[in-house]
């Protein structure tokens, strides 16, 4: 699949001031794509933090800055509706050049059947992980996700709503609440530019607590090269967010031709 966005590292208290929370593993707007049933997908997430803070949340924890993130999302489809995922690891490669596996984390996603004709598309995402404790305090998080977008002409459209928990860890908080937004629009018909706004909101006990939230705003380009496809972002954190400056990637790779099935999709 190529989309959305995902597990943050989740820290502090139920307060009105939720701590900085680090680039996640995986930056982007979930859409309507999904494999088709009985096939595999595979996703490369990457992002590096170029410029931010060297304050760290939490003792232990892996400091941001100059820190690159590699994760290979493992995609099935199980019906034309539902589709599984598996992040596995979520590798990191921190600024003193240290490799961690990071952990691992899987999915369910599943996107309504559509009537003919129909331009425009709901579902719902569902996520939970298990994290090193260099990337998050709380070893266990989820996070639910609301997908609704639509196709105009060139242009497209689409909003996450998620909500995030603590599963199990030592630092429990409320849920927290982000609205991801994407607006793109086709240059060719192999080309598209874009802009992704990733909006933390509060917690439930704080909801709409936008200056105590993190905030970050990315201009994105995205490439279909036949048999691959590139999603290429930089963007900008603000508000309570430490990374000031972060680029971002997703290449979908051929993953059924790489393992040689005779019936590969692309």
């Amino acid at each position: 699949m190529r989309q959305g966005v995902a597990l943050a590292a989740m820290v502090g208290g139920v307060s009105a001031t939720q701590p900085a929370l680090a680039a996640p593993e995986e930056i982007q707007v979930y859409m309507d794509e999904m494999d088709q049933p009985g096939h595999f997908g595979l996703d490369t997430h990457i992002n590096y933090v170029a410029d931010g803070t060297t304050t760290d949340d939490y003792a232990g924890a892996q400091q941001a800055l100059h820190r690159l993130r590699v994760t290979p999302e493992f995609s099935y489809g199980i019906t034309p509706y539902l589709e599984a995922g598996l992040y596995l690891p979520l590798a990191t490669l921190d600024g003193q050049g240290r490799l961690d596996p990071g952990g691992v984390k899987t999915r369910l996603k599943f996107i309504a059947p559509r009537r003919p004709g129909q331009n425009w598309w709901w579902g719902a995402n569902f996520e939970i992980g298990h994290v090193d404790h260099k990337l998050d305090i709380n070893p266990w998080n989820a996070e639910l996700k609301g997908i609704v977008g639509t196709r105009l002409g060139k242009w497209t459209l689409a909003e996450n709503a998620n909500v995030d928990f603590v599963v199990s860890g030592p630092v429990g908080h409320s849920p927290e609440v982000e609205f991801d937004t994407r607006v793109a629009y086709a240059m060719t018909k192999k080309v598209s530019l874009g802009i992704e706004s990733y909006n933390g909101t509060g917690s439930f006990a704080h909801f709409g607590n936008l200056h105590g939230s993190d905030q970050s705003i990315f201009a994105v380009a995205d490439v279909d090269l036949g048999r691959w496809a590139l999603n290429l972002g930089v963007g900008h954190g603000y508000g309570t967010n430490a990374d000031t400056t972060i680029v971002k990637a997703i290449v979908s790779l051929p993953f059924e031709r790489i393992l040689g099935r005779r019936n590969a999709v692309d």
